[in-house]
Formats: structure tokens, sequence, C-alpha cells
């Protein structure tokens, strides 16, 4: 399916308040499903113009992704990273995939959203979040410790994130 009627499909859920819906929709769409999903509650949305979801649960159990209820306000491109971040997420936190150091698995979703490894269906989104993105992962790389074991890990895909930052 391609955007376009994504895009369709979506505003046809927004319209008539179904935004669970939608983002169920979403997720089907791009291939973001995980076993571990418990499903979507609402949060408590920032401002009309940003927009902050989080995966909820306890570590090894099944999680819940929050979303607030203006998402799909925001352009479709971005909608989709950020949900595919949170649902990364759902995976790593699952019973026989547990990540338990957050700078990691926040790297990896930030990584995750610059070059659609885990999830190839996922649009890219525009240079400046991009270079934000890349911004962060390198962020929580910083916060993994000074040449520690999971620094020596992510070192490959760090490379990669410089590189990217530096053709932007």
């Amino acid at each position: 399916m391609n955007l376009e009627h994504i895009k369709d499909h979506l505003n046809a859920y927004k319209e008539h308040d179904q935004i669970f819906e939608a983002a169920h929709f979403l997720i089907e769409s791009f291939g973001l499903e995980s076993e571990n999903f418990a499903g979507l509650g609402f949060r408590l949305e920032l401002e009309p113009n940003k927009m902050l979801l989080t995966t909820e649960g306890v570590l090894g159990e099944k999680q819940m992704v929050m979303i607030p209820r203006n998402l799909f306000d925001f352009d479709l491109n971005l909608v989709a990273n950020m949900v595919a971040h949170e649902m990364l997420h759902v995976r790593q936190k699952a019973p026989e995939t547990l990540l338990e150091d957050k700078n990691e698995r926040e790297f990896q979703a930030y990584y995750e959203m610059l070059f659609h490894k885990e999830f190839p269906l996922v649009p890219d989104v525009s240079d400046f979040h991009k270079k934000f993105f890349a911004e962060k992962a390198l962020e929580y790389y910083k916060r993994m410790g000074e040449n520690s074991d999971l620094q020596k890990k992510y070192l490959d895909q760090k490379i990669e994130v410089e590189k990217l930052i530096s053709a932007l």
C-alpha cells in the first residue's frame, strides 16, 4: 500500500475520532507488530506542535504504547517513525529479547529511525528530523560510558550515524 492510501485511511479514522484504530492500522501497514504489544493508551498532549509517545510496562512483560490524541495531526513519515521507535521498545522489553540498559534501547531505537533495518517499510523523515534523531542516538551512545562494552558493541553503528550527519 502506498503512502497516499495510508494517509487516506488514517484521515478517515481521524474524522471519526478513531485514534486507536488509526494507530493499529499504521502498525499493521508498516509491519511494526510484536507479540509483546499489549495495546495502546492515551497520554497527555504536550503542545499543538510537539508529540511524545512512550512505552510503558514492566521489563520482560507485555508493553503498552501511550500516544497523544493529536498523533495524526503530524506528518505521516514522522508519525510512522515515532510509532516504530516505540514498537522497537516493545520488542526490546520482551522476555526473549530483553535489553535492560535504557541507553542501549534508546540508541537502537534512534538508529532504527535513521536506517530502518528492523522495520524496512517505515518511510524516511526530513533531513531536519534525521539530524535531530542522529544527535539523540549519539547522546545515548555517550551515556553508555566511555570505552564501555556497550560502546564497543555499537561502534560501527555510531560511525554510520556520524557519516549520516556529515552527509546532511
